[in-house]
């Protein structure tokens, strides 16, 4: 077992282990409430885009100048704000779905058993966070990549540090069995998330659109890396 097989400091309020077929709903429902905490951050986001307010002044200001009914207006401004609310919730629904569809439906068998790993953060004898990691398949030539994945932190843990130890984690796990980088994706609205990495050491490498949906609502996603001093 690697040596972050558990993690605790006296000071901390928090162990890290790795994860065991007894977290499943605990660590499904972690990660489902932190991707549902961005849909209200990608519904403002939405919101102060240049097109979303020419939509939602210029459609209702047609109507008065077409009908002369400020209620029409009125009543279209707000249904236009259900819809954009709506649509802001429709990638992050997406995602979770996908997610538990695939690498989640099975932790054991898509990180354990599959040469990566999965931890979980735990307090008070409940999981409060997550992460996971898996070897890249194809990285460029010469160079040994793991990739991070899966990292949430319980909304009401946060500010206790336990987000940086789980990639402290990943990074030692990487470093032991002879990676030479850690890369992940984040998108832009995850700007904790960004900040974390970057002060832990990550360098953005790349951006992109993982679909038209998340183009539509010009959302793109980072890529960063973190290389060891030895690769």
């Amino acid at each position: 077992m690697p040596r972050f097989e558990a993690q605790k400091s006296p000071m901390a309020p928090y162990h890290i282990r790795h994860y065991q077929d007894s977290d499943y709903e605990s660590v499904v429902d972690v990660f489902i409430k932190g991707a549902e905490e961005y849909i209200p951050v990608t519904f403002r986001h939405v919101l102060l885009l240049p097109r979303t307010l020419l939509l939602l002044f210029g459609v209702p200001l047609t109507l008065v100048l077409v009908y002369g009914s400020w209620l029409l207006a009125v009543v279209c401004f707000f249904f236009l704000l259900l819809l954009l609310r709506l649509l802001a919730g429709q990638p992050w629904k997406q995602y979770v779905a996908k997610c538990l569809q695939t690498d989640m439906v099975d932790i054991t068998k898509s990180y354990l058993n599959a040469h990566g790993s999965f931890w979980v953060a735990e307090s008070g004898g409940q999981v409060v966070g997550t992460v996971a990691a898996l070897p890249v398949k194809d990285p460029p030539l010469g160079r040994k990549q793991l990739q991070l994945f899966r990292l949430s932190v319980s909304s009401q843990h946060r500010g206790q540090g336990i987000a940086k130890a789980l990639v402290r984690t990943v990074l030692q796990f990487a470093r032991d069995q002879g990676y030479s980088d850690v890369v992940l994706e984040t998108s832009i609205l995850q700007q904790g998330a960004m900040t974390l990495y970057l002060g832990m050491g990550f360098q953005k490498t790349g951006q992109y659109f993982i679909s038209m949906l998340w183009r539509l609502m010009d959302i793109c996603f980072n890529q960063l890396n973190y290389s060891f001093p030895s690769a």
